[in-house]
């Protein structure tokens, strides 16, 4: 049931396919066996759908794990005075944080989460260890985008917020935050095209992303080039697509600072 042979097929194949040579007649039936038969074409679109909601929630994630870490390490590096032991005890924490996750591979880390940390049962289980170690991942690297943000705004303008009464929370979050978010959006947006190109990991723990998807076609097919070949095209569409609407924010935000 789950194999249809090249014989079988040209068999109850359109009149013209009999007319054209062999090596094309073989490339149709390699295309009718991964997107036709059986509706294999929905494994696709299930699993982009499984890459989309890794992606979007490891990079939410990661940047709340990266503003966190960026206004420790910025709090502690421009204290005026010795800094208190909480201080130094979270900026001493986020710098092993950094060495430990940009020092180790996604691939390594995912092993890790899925199969001695969270160990997960189910799918959304799965779901969640993949958005919790792309996140943390991400979290290093954004951490480091945030941090050139916040020191790229004048020192001047925390002063000025701490002048009228706010406190440095409050001036962090009222005033510096959004202008480094505005500053750093484009970074943003190219580690969100690293992300996704990233999720092709999380087949590691058996989530069904695209790429286990196409793996499990192959596995159906015996034929890897036209799931392969395929896969390679999703993610290539879908970081052209990205990356043009990068460069109209990219745009908009240089109009708007004119």
């Amino acid at each position: 049931m789950g194999i249809l042979t090249f014989e079988n097929w040209l068999q109850s194949a359109p009149e013209w396919i009999h007319s054209i040579p062999e090596w094309l007649q073989n490339l149709f039936f390699q295309l009718y066996q991964t997107f036709i038969y059986q509706d294999r074409w929905k494994f696709f679109t299930d699993g982009l759908k499984i890459t989309f909601i890794v992606t979007i929630g490891a990079l939410i994630l990661g940047i709340i794990i990266g503003l966190i870490i960026a206004i420790i390490r910025t709090t502690h590096d421009n204290s005026k005075r010795k800094p208190f032991f909480l201080l130094r005890f979270l900026n001493w924490f986020s710098n092993v944080y950094l060495t430990v996750i940009r020092g180790t591979p996604m691939m390594v880390q995912l092993l890790i989460m899925g199969f001695v940390i969270m160990v997960p049962k189910s799918d959304s289980g799965m779901i969640v260890c993949g958005i919790v170690t792309l996140g943390i991942n991400s979290g290093a690297y954004v951490a480091e985008i945030a941090r050139s943000g916040i020191m790229s705004i004048n020192i001047g303008q925390t002063e000025a917020g701490r002048s009228l009464g706010l406190s440095y929370a409050q001036t962090m979050w009222h005033i510096i935050i959004p202008q480094a978010i505005k500053n750093i959006l484009p970074a943003l947006g190219n580690e969100m095209i690293t992300l996704l190109k990233d999720t092709s990991l999380v087949s590691v723990i058996a989530l069904r992303d695209v790429t286990k998807q196409a793996q499990n076609i192959v596995s159906k097919t015996y034929q890897a080039y036209i799931p392969y070949i395929s896969l390679a095209l999703i993610y290539l569409v879908i970081v052209i697509i990205l990356t043009k609407l990068l460069g109209m924010l990219e745009r908009r935000l240089r109009k708007s600072e004119r």
